[in-house]
């Protein structure tokens, strides 16, 4: 029997598969403009920030056992800072 961890590897397997035959940069790239997009659209535009925090947190998830303490912290670090900007753009303002 096959455990949690192991099914979600292997239902993670085809897109990672795919992302790894992109050129490094794309995924960074593709990021980066859902990122800046969804701070610098009007209000739905902070659903552009929940897609990029669902990725983060799926690679973060995939790569967690094999990471260590400090890089665990950088990348948790990285996804609470980007969930306050989401917060923020979710926000009414004034």
């Amino acid at each position: 029997m096959s455990t949690l961890r192991e099914s979600f590897e292997r239902a993670s397997l085809p897109a990672i598969s795919w992302l790894n035959g992109l050129p490094r940069l794309v995924p960074f790239l593709l990021v980066l403009a859902l990122a800046v997009a969804g701070v610098l659209l009007p209000p739905p535009g902070w659903l552009l920030l929940v897609v990029v925090l669902l990725l983060l947190s799926w690679i973060l998830a995939l790569a967690w056992p094999r990471l260590s303490g400090a890089e665990k912290l950088m990348r948790v670090a990285v996804i609470a800072l980007l969930f306050a900007i989401l917060v923020t753009q979710m926000a009414p303002r004034g």
